[in-house]
């Protein structure tokens, strides 16, 4: 492993020039990779790992939108698609359980009686394994019990491949029953499609996880853009002001530089008006968000928000309440707005 700085703390991180895609291929060798449900994930791994040489079958509920993208994608039904899960269980090495984590809970006593000694368990979240009282997912013994968590959305594994870039991922062995299981899952994540390796544990995965989810990555974001697009346009100021103000500029100019270098980079590229009043904010925001973390992540890790997740999703009319509480950004003024916006950007002209 490569020994990376991060900060002043340095960390062990797996990467391709050490365990490059031909030794993945080895290791992977008389592996049958069984992708059980083709939701985002399903779909961007499986589709990587079979581009990379890796024999790879689907199982998946036939009839569905999931049934449905993955005959589109090449899988042949009987031949490696399988509408029956415990069959593509049966079938495998390596069962990869990538359907939500309802759907893991849901479809547990199912996996569990298919699963048999020397095989691997594979998680991209911790959730299932964590809060397995909850969710009921305790494997036998005498199988690996690994994860390979990219740090981002399926689609994203999938695009960002056929670019011929990779994702960073995180990993994790939770039971080691063969004494492979590192290998094992260290392989899968190159395979994957993975960039970077970097290791952690199923608790620490999904504590982040959920928490990221809930803050900065999603929820934060959202209800603060909300918040400072309400003020401007409570003040007097169009929609269009606002919403450029709020969310356009961010995510066209600023963000992007972010990504590529750094906040300080970012800082540093902006008017000294700028500077200084996002350097004087920045410390307000943060005291002010600082107790809202620790309140969330200590509900993460007391099991509330995998609670919530899995008693909402297993709802039956859950679909019908999400649409409603989608529905209700995407026909807000805030985003009728951004779409306008976007409509006008340069690259968008002359398109419906």
């Amino acid at each position: 492993m490569a020994l990376i700085d991060f900060g002043g703390v340095k960390e062990e991180v797996v990467t391709r020039e050490e365990f490059p895609l031909s030794k993945a291929r080895e290791v992977l060798e008389h592996e049958v990779v069984a992708i059980i449900g083709y939701g985002p994930q399903g779909y961007g791994q499986s589709l990587n790992l079979r581009e990379n040489g890796i024999n790879v079958i689907v199982g998946q509920r036939k009839g569905g939108t999931g049934w449905k993208d993955a005959v589109r994608d090449g899988w042949i039904e009987g031949k490696t698609l399988f509408p029956d899960i415990e069959e593509a269980v049966r079938r495998a090495t390596v069962v990869q359980y990538l359907l939500s984590d309802a759907g893991q809970k849901e479809q547990w006593p199912a996996v569990k009686k298919n699963l048999r000694q020397g095989q691997a368990l594979y998680f991209s979240h911790g959730f299932s394994i964590v809060f397995k009282e909850q969710t009921g997912v305790i494997p036998p013994p005498d199988v690996d019990v690994i994860l390979v968590a990219p740090k981002g959305a399926g689609r994203t594994v999938r695009s960002n491949f056929l670019a011929g870039s990779g994702i960073n991922s995180s990993y994790a062995v939770h039971q080691d029953a063969t004494g492979r299981a590192k290998e094992r899952a260290i392989a899968l994540g190159i395979a994957v499609g993975s960039g970077y390796l970097f290791p952690t544990t199923f608790e620490k995965e999904v504590y982040s996880d959920l928490t990221g989810e809930r803050g900065v990555l999603m929820g934060a974001i959202a209800g603060i853009m909300k918040a400072q697009y309400d003020t401007l346009r409570a003040m007097g100021h169009s929609p269009s002001e606002a919403f450029n103000e709020t969310v356009e500029e961010a995510t066209q100019s600023l963000y992007p530089l972010i990504g590529k270098n750094g906040m300080d980079w970012m800082f540093a590229s902006c008017s000294t008006t700028a500077q200084r009043g996002a350097l004087d904010w920045s410390k307000r925001f943060e005291a002010a968000v600082k107790p809202l973390f620790d309140t969330l992540y200590q509900s993460v890790r007391e099991g509330l928000e995998t609670q919530r997740v899995l008693e909402s999703c297993s709802s039956p009319d859950y679909r019908e309440k999400l649409e409603k509480e989608l529905n209700e950004w995407k026909d807000s003024e805030m985003w009728k707005a951004g779409a306008a916006v976007r409509a006008l950007r340069p690259e968008n002209w002359g398109k419906e």
